[in-house]
């Protein structure tokens, strides 16, 4: 006789409102971090080199990149001082290589400082975008700033196309282990609604997706979201076909979901055994066959479509995703089961610890290989990069999550000893007990006799005693294995978002190659501040000028000069001179033109650095007609 787990349907809208009030929180950080996701593939090295000045002008601009890009019309421009484009021709990869791309240029180019602004997407579907200089015969002022020459991911559009990765993979893992619950433990009306919210959570994602997809590879804002045009490229795109081919496998999986739900929902009474373990086999085999094609459509436009050894990683990637499926969705359904006010069969229960524990087995192995391939050996790699970071903290919530099915497994273990015996706890007991109480012994009247009587009394007394402590026992067990489990579901929900930052995170391998190579990183955020202490060696001539250079990028800056004496009260000098000068390559003294704004406060704005480096900044003091003090300190421009 089975046990069942019963659920009060009054904690499910408890239940229903922790895990949303949880998951908008992990939304909102989602869209804090969609927009600055690093880049995958990464720019290793261009020709002519970043700030370098060639004698005459080359006929072609090159860039390589740590893995494959995809180009498009305007994947590589080439600007004059002016602003004007240089280039010609459509970008191509140089010999068919894919993680290169080259533009030609224009001849009779004149002398100066030109910008490359190149965009393209990684070969795991990611956008990525840049900017860097170079000069002929010598460099120029230019009209050119490289940070807004570098197409970035629109705010708006990266944070909606976030939400939609999130939210697409959690309708994965709910369909598949939904559906996966319902065949290998049990179906039920709470394990049904799973399943298809799952399926439309999927479907809605992915279209929203597909809509997206050309303003997010080509930095434009959500008025783009229409462009034909824009939709037509991204279709024509590896992750594009990706994306077409999930909504038509969502089809198949929406008719699988109709025969699965409504061979459960039948009584067919003439049906024999061997016809129904066919029906099942046949729903097991196309269950598996749609489950698998979804879970390749990340594995053939993401991480493990790039890098090394992709003919392994894919299809250990595609076993990782349905692992993840079956320990996840089948978590959220036995979830749903338990809170539903219905009752759980113990041996469902039992079947799905064991798919737990087999998916926990597959997801180890596949994991561990994933991340050397991402990472590698190196410790450095792993606490030294965004994406290796990322990485310790999924693997700390899935060290915390088997912690809580620990738990729930003891608590299984528990119920399942408590009805050793076959029946239902506590409700045989008061069965018998009611027996005892109106005829004593069964199949005896209740003795006459006071003492015989007052005997059986303190008998029944000790039984009833037992059945009660028995029937507690069973309920705190249950009440501690919906505990575990909600305990499980929400860590579920937390490492579902880490797992989405990570796999919009650069890999650590990219990343320290990157560094090996000396390749421009992405530009440090600005400003940047220079504090100098001076001392003209008159009256009143010792204090702090505080410069700061805005956005220390190339291009226009703003130069920002505030003077304060020792008490820290702004202070005014007659005159007030700042210049840079770059002494590797030449170039300088570039002298700023400042203004006075207020007491103790100058400022200059479009003041043009024409290169990245470490910059010499001089500044002059003059606090009396013979009193004057030039200091020297060093300010980087990226």
């Amino acid at each position: 006789m089975k046990t069942p787990f019963t659920g009060p349907p009054r904690t499910a809208g408890r239940l229903a409102a922790l895990l949303g009030t949880l998951l908008a929180a992990l939304l909102c950080s989602l869209t804090l971090g969609a927009g600055t996701a690093s880049a995958h593939a990464a720019l290793t090295s261009t020709d002519p080199a970043d700030g370098s000045v060639v004698p005459a002008a080359p006929r072609q601009v090159r860039l390589t990149f740590s893995e494959g890009v995809l180009l498009s019309a305007d994947s590589v421009r080439v600007l004059d001082p002016r602003g004007e484009r240089v280039d010609e021709g459509r970008p191509e990869h140089v010999d068919g290589k894919s993680q290169t791309a080259a533009v030609a240029l224009r001849g009779g180019i004149a002398d100066g400082t030109y910008t490359v602004a190149w965009q393209a997407v990684s070969a795991d579907s990611h956008p990525v975008a840049g900017a860097f200089t170079f000069s002929i015969g010598a460099p120029s002022k230019t009209t050119v700033t490289v940070r807004s020459a570098a197409t970035a991911i629109d705010p708006a559009v990266g944070t909606f196309y976030g939400i939609g990765r999130y939210a697409a993979y959690g309708g994965f893992i709910l369909l598949v282990g939904g559906c996966a619950f319902a065949g290998v433990c049990r179906s039920s009306r709470p394990v049904q609604r799973v399943a298809v919210a799952g399926w439309v959570a999927l479907f809605v994602s992915t279209v929203a997706l597909l809509l997206l997809r050309g303003a997010y590879t080509s930095g434009k804002g959500l008025g783009a979201v229409p462009d034909l045009t824009l939709l037509g490229d991204a279709l024509a795109t590896k992750p594009g076909a990706a994306l077409l081919s999930r909504l038509l496998l969502l089809s198949a999986a929406a008719v699988f979901l109709a025969v699965l739900f409504g061979s459960y929902a039948r009584e067919d009474h003439d049906a024999s055994p061997g016809e129904r373990r066919n029906l099942a086999y046949g729903l097991g085999i196309g269950g598996f066959v749609v489950a698998a094609g979804l879970a390749a459509t990340w594995a053939m436009a993401e991480h493990a479509s790039a890098g090394i050894q992709p003919w392994l990683a894919m299809p250990l990637d595609v076993a990782h995703l349905l692992a993840a499926a079956l320990w996840l969705g089948g978590l959220a359904a036995l979830l749903a089961s338990l809170f539903a006010g219905g009752t759980v069969p113990r041996t469902a229960v039992e079947r799905f610890s064991r798919t737990a524990f087999a998916s926990v087995c597959v997801l180890v192995v596949t994991g561990l290989y994933q991340s050397w391939r991402q990472v590698g050996l190196s410790w450095s790699t792993l606490t030294g990069t965004e994406y290796g970071r990322w990485l310790l903290l999924k693997v700390a919530l899935v060290a915390a999550m088997l912690g809580a099915a620990f738990f729930s497994r003891r608590w299984t273990a528990r119920i399942a000893g408590s009805a050793a015996t076959g029946r239902p706890p506590g409700t045989a007991d008061r069965g018998a007990a009611t027996a005892k109480k109106a005829k004593g012994p069964v199949g005896r009247p209740a003795p006459k006799d006071p003492v015989r009587a007052a005997q059986l009394a303190r008998q029944q007394a000790a039984l009833d005693k037992a059945a009660g402590r028995r029937e507690r026992d069973a309920d705190g067990n249950r009440g501690g294995l919906r505990r575990s489990v909600l305990a499980e579901a929400a860590i579920a929900v937390v490492l579902l978002a880490v797992t989405t930052l990570l796999t919009g995170t650069q890999p650590g391998r990219a990343e320290a190659g990157q560094k090996r190579a000396g390749a421009p990183a992405a530009p440090a955020a600005g400003p940047a501040e220079v504090r100098i202490a001076y001392d003209t060696g008159g009256t009143n001539g010792r204090g702090t000028a505080r410069v700061t250079v805005d956005p220390a990028r190339t291009g226009a800056n703003t130069l920002s000069v505030t003077l304060s004496d020792p008490s820290g009260r702004p202070v005014d000098v007659p005159e007030l001179t700042l210049s840079l000068t770059e002494k590797n390559k030449q170039i300088g003294p570039l002298r700023a033109a400042l203004e006075r704004q207020s007491a103790g406060h100058w400022q200059a704005t479009g003041f043009q650095v024409p290169m990245a480096g470490d910059w010499q900044l001089s500044l002059t003091v003059r606090t009396s007609d013979i009193d004057q003090v030039t200091e020297i300190e060093n300010v980087k421009i990226n």
